[in-house]
């Protein structure tokens, strides 16, 4: 059956759990799925089979290993899944009031999260992890930030961070017209880190397609049904985000954030400590901060 609740197993999820476990044939089709995914299996068999090079019963195979009966479940699941990509946010708070139990608005939002978080937490493969906090640690690499409609909130909060633990961090403008001189600079081995949640924006796929085109590193946080993005990512962090409210949460992608941030800091030290003293002499200066009423001196 679909699923499509918080904490639930998407195709790709299945895929990555199941990976170690296929067989050569099933593995160049596995990667096939997941470098189009999910438009490569919206094919017919014989079609998929022909695109991955290899047989019409691998693709069976493939699909009964990840727990479906035959190719039509597969499908059916996987049309759900670019249902649920689609869905606005008018659709999804009628989904949500159906049937909406007694308890109060705290409690559920609350639980949603935790779960939503528990389950972002528990995707993310460690060693995966480590490399991306590597790269954007590397003093060598600027670092460029964009999001889309929603997620530039996001995207402004990790470069005003960001841009304290290390030089070379820059938010890219929201206009089109501003991005060519944007990327003017961008050398071949730097990085652009997008956020992009369903409803996917096609600026933000054309942004990254001019920085890949430059050579840049992508790195990607986005949903469990995945940003068109993903193509072109070097590394993907998925967030569940589904709440009881017409709007998705973004509390996991800023947990990953926040997390990301306390990384890069401790692999930097050094320069983030020099950078952040310099940086409380000049607030000295500007006499930007108040004192609290219980504060002497």
């Amino acid at each position: 059956m679909p699923q499509d609740a918080a904490g639930s197993e998407q195709i790709e999820q299945r895929i990555t759990a199941r990976y170690d476990l296929l067989s050569p044939a099933e593995r160049l089709l596995a990667d096939h799925l997941m470098r189009h995914y999910p438009v490569a299996g919206l094919f017919s068999m014989p079609h998929l089979a022909k695109e991955a090079g290899i047989s019409t019963p691998t693709v069976l195979r493939l699909v009964q290993k990840l727990g479906f009966r035959g190719y039509p479940d597969f499908q059916s699941q996987l049309r759900h899944e670019v249902e649920t990509r689609l869905e606005s946010p008018l659709a999804k708070h009628e989904r949500w009031t159906q049937g909406v139990p007694g308890s109060h608005i705290l409690n559920r939002f609350a639980d949603a999260v935790l779960a939503n978080l528990t389950s972002t937490l528990g995707r993310i493969d460690h060693a995966e992890f480590d490399a991306c906090a590597d790269l954007l640690a590397d003093p060598q690499r600027q670092l460029r930030v964009t999001g889309g409609r929603i997620t530039h909130a996001l995207a402004d909060y990790l470069v005003r961070q960001l841009g304290i633990v290390r030089p070379g961090v820059a938010a890219l403008p929201a206009l089109s017209s501003a991005w060519p001189p944007a990327l003017l600079d961008l050398r071949r081995g730097d990085v652009l880190i997008v956020f992009d949640i369903r409803r996917y924006e096609s600026g933000v796929l054309q942004i990254c397609e001019l920085a890949a085109d430059c050579g840049a590193e992508i790195v990607l946080f986005t949903d469990p049904w995945t940003s068109p993005v993903a193509d072109l990512a070097r590394f993907r962090f998925s967030a569940q985000i589904e709440v009881p409210s017409a709007w998705d949460s973004t509390v996991a992608l800023l947990v990953l954030v926040e997390t990301f941030l306390a990384a890069v800091q401790e692999r930097n030290w050094p320069t983030t400590r020099d950078r952040m003293e310099r940086l409380e002499v000049l607030y000295a200066q500007a006499r930007l901060f108040r004192r609290g009423r219980g504060s002497r001196g």
